[in-house]
């Protein structure tokens, strides 16, 4: 059941341009989340913007009961947001999202994530290596001045590829390029996919045609979060012309079965 809380900002850095981590003490959600997850969040104590802002669960510190999100601002919401200051209380829901990656008994899976989607991948990659089991990660990115969390990364994970469509940084071109290169040598049980929609695509097509199981948390624009206001929806991958069937985002996701969703 998901909390609502008033979290205290203990952090805040900037990674690159218009990309801030918060850093919040958030007990109450931490020990129910799973990677997957996100948060909605009031971006001050007006009434303007209405709307909470959804974003990603990075990281979680049950011990300390910690919680981190990265966002980018993109609006007046995360501009908002964005000039919180040390100390403030910021009004918090979570954690949301029924379905969550599953990792079960996999013992050798692979990440890919491209540009800020990359930030819901990191609790899963942790919990993985945690358990001792081997992931390789690829995250891709348009350029150099916006690559994130390498180190990190790199901490996680037991390869890590960078990639850049320009080539300023790390090996030129798509991350999905060099995930279909790996995937011939080596035998991924399941990929776990999350950024832009075009990159997503082209994880769940490959996937699809080659019947690897794959997961993908998609990000879709939501109003509650909660499954009121239907803003969210995405085609089943059963939907027909004459009888469109939907998952709505925050209730049968964010992450999903790449077979089951029309994306």
């Amino acid at each position: 059941m998901p909390k609502q809380i008033l979290a205290e900002l203990l952090r805040k850095e900037q990674i690159v341009k218009d990309v801030y981590k918060f850093t919040i003490k958030a007990e109450e959600i931490v020990k129910l989340a799973r990677p997957g997850n996100f948060i909605e969040i009031r971006v001050n104590n007006q009434t303007e913007p209405f709307l909470r802002r959804p974003i990603s669960i990075y990281n979680l510190d049950i011990e300390k009961g910690i919680l981190e999100f990265i966002f980018q601002v993109k609006g007046k919401g995360t501009q908002i947001l964005a000039q919180r200051n040390i100390g403030e209380k910021i009004d918090i829901i979570g954690p949301l999202g029924y379905g969550t990656f599953k990792i079960g008994d996999k013992t050798n899976v692979a990440i890919i994530g491209g540009g800020i989607g990359i930030f819901p991948l990191y609790e899963l990659a942790k919990e993985i290596k945690n358990q001792e089991k081997r992931v390789k990660a690829y995250l891709g990115f348009r350029s150099k001045d916006l690559v994130m969390l390498e180190n990190e990364f790199t901490k996680v994970t037991d390869n890590l590829i960078i990639t850049t469509d320009d080539g300023t940084y790390g090996k030129k071109g798509y991350a999905i390029d060099y995930l279909i290169e790996d995937m011939k040598k080596e035998k991924y049980e399941c990929i776990y996919a999350c950024g832009p929609l075009p990159m997503l695509k082209s994880v769940q097509e490959y996937a699809n045609k080659n019947n690897i199981e794959c997961q993908i948390s998609l990000e879709e624009k939501m109003g509650c979060g909660l499954g009121v206001c239907l803003g969210c929806a995405v085609k089943t991958a059963r939907s027909s012309k004459d009888s469109p069937q939907y998952f709505q985002v925050c209730k049968g996701g964010p992450v999903f079965n790449a077979k089951d969703v029309e994306i």
